[in-house]
């Protein structure tokens, strides 16, 4: 069987670099890609621009929710394929990282994205929520709520990160932070040269790029490539359970994940990593520059947003006097039609650079598979594990934007 430099250069070349595969950018993507690369036998190294574990980007914090229930159907097989390798990573490392729950999806009667989900998603029921879950949850009369018992989810993000990470290295992967990436050329001889702020250069036979709401800039001065990702500055909001109710709405008294489907678009997480504190959170926030965002205020009107929410949805469980306890930033990187972008590069670079990016503020939980993806891409040319699990990569083309700006928009 051909090695991982035989397959991704065609033989003896693989030896000429340093590297088989250079993962730029040490988040979620990033970090399971590296993993899944060094699982391979690859010589594989992962370059981080800030710490490890840094609270600058989309990967860091306590919890994400994980679900099965999508609007559009071709999600649900990569999670799907993704639970798995969570299983798998957790097994490896002998720690958890997901907390089950169930999920439940809830919203007006004629919403087209709900009722989506719901089919999409699989073994949904609906679900009587003035007798569920103590009747912390209420809803206007005709909405439909339904519940998957087995379909939800909690990811402990930065631990998540951190999982990945050590078995990257326990597989034999280069671990690097504090590397600034300012330059991806074709190499000499082939392959791929990665500069760094710092005066580096390293060669490898294949690049992943996976750097977040960065990869608009780095695409563009790197490579000279434009990718329709906007980052929009989030803030991740904990609510302060009311006496007497906290153990009502925890992870261990069965309390879904859940998305409320109305307007606004609002989920949640069961009451885990801050005891007495719920997270519940506004999907959205405004556009922002990721090297100058505005920290205390960047969220917009988000909290009165959600408050307003809280008091009609959840008044006798979550207090929303003085506002939220905690207000943690985050970032999305959106995509125009919300949808990823996983793809070689193309251009000079044919398929010697991956891109894996615009996950627009659902694809942590979906990190083991894409990075899977990713480092097949860059070492086999091809995705054989997409395929056998039934996920469908076209829609993740960076060619839907050709001549379409809104990309897979037009289809829904």
């Amino acid at each position: 069987m051909a090695s991982p430099a035989d397959s991704a250069t065609g033989g003896d070349a693989g030896r000429r670099f340093e590297f088989d595969v250079i993962v730029v950018g040490a988040g979620i993507m990033g970090s399971c890609a590296a993993h899944a690369a060094a699982s391979r036998g690859a010589r594989a190294l992962l370059l981080e621009r800030f710490d490890l574990l840094h609270h600058l980007g989309s990967s860091h914090g306590e919890s994400r929710t994980i679900r099965d229930a999508y609007p559009k159907a071709h999600y649900p097989p990569m999670v799907r394929l993704a639970r798995r390798l969570w299983a798998d990573a957790e097994a490896e490392s002998g720690y958890r990282v997901l907390t089950p729950a169930p999920q439940l999806s809830m919203g007006p009667p004629g919403n087209a994205a709900l009722l989506a989900a719901v089919r999409n998603g699989g073994g949904a029921e609906e679900v009587d929520l003035a007798r569920r879950w103590g009747g912390a949850l209420r809803v206007p009369d005709g909405w439909v709520a339904a519940v998957s018992e087995l379909g939800g989810g909690v990811l402990n993000a930065t631990k998540a990160v951190a999982m990945f990470q050590a078995l990257a290295v326990k597989k034999g992967a280069v671990v690097k932070d504090n590397t600034e990436v300012v330059g991806i050329t074709k190499g000499r001889d082939g392959g791929v040269a990665v500069k760094t702020s710092g005066g580096e250069e390293f060669l490898g036979a294949k690049c992943v790029v996976t750097v977040g709401a960065w990869t608009s800039k780095l695409a563009r001065s790197a490579a000279g490539v434009e990718l329709p990702i906007q980052p929009l500055h989030t803030m991740v909001l904990y609510w302060r359970v009311k006496p007497g109710r906290e153990r009502e709405l925890t992870a261990e008294a069965g309390f879904p994940t859940f998305s409320s489907y109305g307007d606004p678009h609002v989920y949640s997480t069961p009451s885990l990593e801050l005891p007495g504190l719920i997270k519940i959170n506004y999907d959205g926030g405004p556009p922002c520059d990721p090297d100058s965002r505005d920290w205390a205020s960047g969220g917009g009107d988000v909290a009165e947003r959600v408050a307003r929410w809280i008091d009609e949805f959840m008044p006798g469980h979550v207090e929303t006097a003085g506002g939220p306890v905690l207000r943690q930033p985050c970032m999305y990187s959106m995509t125009p039609d919300k949808d990823f972008v996983i793809d070689f590069l193309g251009g000079e670079f044919g398929e010697e650079v991956v891109v894996g990016a615009g996950f627009s503020g659902h694809g942590f939980k979906m990190g083991p598979a894409v990075g899977r993806i990713l480092a097949e891409m860059a070492i086999d040319g091809e995705a054989k594990t997409a395929a056998e699990a039934g996920v469908e990569l076209d829609h993740f083309r960076i060619s839907r934007f050709d001549g379409n700006p809104m990309g897979n928009a037009k289809d829904h």
